[in-house]
């Protein structure tokens, strides 16, 4: 990539440990050159940065902007205008394109907003997101995993389940409503103007917090909100919090942060009750952020879903457990991928069910037991069975198929010409015979949940 040339170069930074007086150092360096001339737009366009930021853009993939652009065409569009984009930047004068809205599903059954900005867009987010987070990182609490290089949503849910095991039994559960479409833009200028002195690079955060949605072809403001779906946004979010994360230490309480994903532990109800009424007056007040009063709550560990967990206790001890909302939502995608009539081959359908389990799988491995991942694995595997034998259809396929697997031909036109239903049949000695365990695990490399087991 040869006309992705950068003039400006880091200094060689000290090597060793990773601690935070030495994060703290880089950050420095990164903030103010050592003539006292603010350089952290030249540290966002280094050279190393800039192709650091396409490899990640690129790996990720994800949808186009409103300019049609894809990942694919953005190292070709780079190597072609990039001194112009440079320029723009040093100048102060690049203007984002506005994000494409989209929508998801929520796991509670509504729609999540997101934002797509455009591929260019998306990598000079996440060029300025690897170097505002060796600005800002090193100042996060420790309570705070989310978005954050070695922490992960399992390290999480293990620190909440510390803070159970020391006597901490109430939760209390804070929800914040539209959390990404609701940051106050003057407020998170003001914060990040305390450690960035670089004018062009607030100027720039500004220009994509104010860039503009597209909904259905018509440009709307953004007055408030960073969306979700670029690279900047994660980083944003958690230096909005990080003033609650400082609050709730100061108040010198135990809690864990994911995201907008709050739960404050406490060791009695009414306490919990007070901190609930406290905290959640500081997030409206001082944050100028919304708090969803239905949804927050005081509950217990037991009840509580956190990041789709709870806590149970297990032959004496305590253990993190899958909370059953989401195992339910977990057998409901089950069912969609293998619904019948969707007219898929079986080959595809495994690839599906195998991508979904290995995320779901990963995610969740902190909170599976052996006996009941089985039992999912059994129920996941007479789906498969119950798909296949709809899927040959006619009574004389069916009796053909058995036959040909091995069955009796007595037992293979008893079992054809029933007219019981495909789920019944499918824990039937005759098709399990037929359609064995094996043959989806060997033949077709189903992917087991009892594999991610601790």
């Amino acid at each position: 990539m040869k006309a992705v040339q950068m003039q400006f170069e880091f200094g060689a930074l000290p090597q060793g440990p990773r601690d935070r007086s030495r994060d703290a150092l880089i950050a420095a360096r990164l903030s103010e050159s050592p003539t006292g001339k603010d350089q952290l737009m030249e540290r966002i366009l280094e050279r190393g940065n800039m192709l650091e930021a396409l490899r990640r853009v690129e790996s990720n993939k994800g949808a186009p902007g409103v300019d049609g652009m894809k990942t694919t065409q953005l190292r070709g569009y780079v190597r072609r205008h990039w001194d112009k984009v440079k320029v723009a930047m040093l100048e102060g004068t690049h203007k984002p394109l506005p994000v494409r809205r989209t929508e998801i599903p929520k796991d509670d059954g509504g729609m999540r907003p997101l934002g797509i900005p455009t591929v260019l867009d998306r990598l000079i987010q996440q060029a300025m997101a690897q170097v505002l987070a060796a600005v800002w990182d090193h100042t996060f609490s420790e309570h705070s995993y989310a978005y954050r290089s070695g922490r992960s949503q399992e390290m999480a849910i293990q620190q909440a389940k510390r803070h159970v095991e020391a006597g901490y039994t109430h939760v209390v559960d804070i929800d914040l409503s539209k959390f990404f479409d609701r940051v106050h833009h003057d407020r998170l200028m003001q914060r990040l103007a305390t450690r960035v002195r670089d004018k062009r690079v607030l100027k720039l955060i500004r220009a994509f917090l104010e860039s503009g949605v597209m909904i259905d072809g018509v440009i709307a403001d953004t007055e408030e909100g960073t969306p979700q779906g670029g690279p900047l946004s994660p980083l944003l979010a958690n230096i909005v919090l990080d003033e609650l994360d400082k609050e709730l230490e100061r108040r010198g309480l135990r809690f864990v942060r994911y995201a907008d994903d709050i739960a404050i532990y406490v060791r009695s109800r009414p306490a919990a009750a007070r901190v609930l009424r406290t905290v959640s007056r500081f997030i409206t007040s001082r944050l100028k952020l919304v708090v969803n009063e239905k949804k927050s709550e005081v509950s217990t560990p037991w009840k509580s879903k956190y990041l789709g967990f709870h806590m149970v206790r297990h032959q004496g001890q305590l253990r993190i457990a899958i909370h059953r909302k989401s195992l339910r939502r977990f057998k409901d995608r089950v069912r969609e991928i293998t619904a019948p009539g969707r007219g898929h081959s079986l080959t595809h359908v495994v690839g599906e069910l195998n991508r979904f389990v290995r995320g779901w799988g990963a995610y969740f491995a902190a909170g599976l037991f052996p006996s009941p991942a089985a039992a999912t694995d059994h129920w996941i595997r007479r789906r498969l069975r119950a798909y296949v034998w709809r899927q040959w259809k006619l009574p004389r396929t069916k009796v053909h198929n058995l036959v040909a697997r091995g069955v009796w031909h007595h037992w293979a036109k008893a079992v054809g010409n029933t007219r019981k239903s495909a789920w019944h049949l499918s824990k039937h000695g005759t098709v399990c015979q037929a359609l064995p365990d094996s043959y989806f695990t060997r033949t077709f490399g189903l992917v087991l949940l009892a594999n991610f087991c601790p």
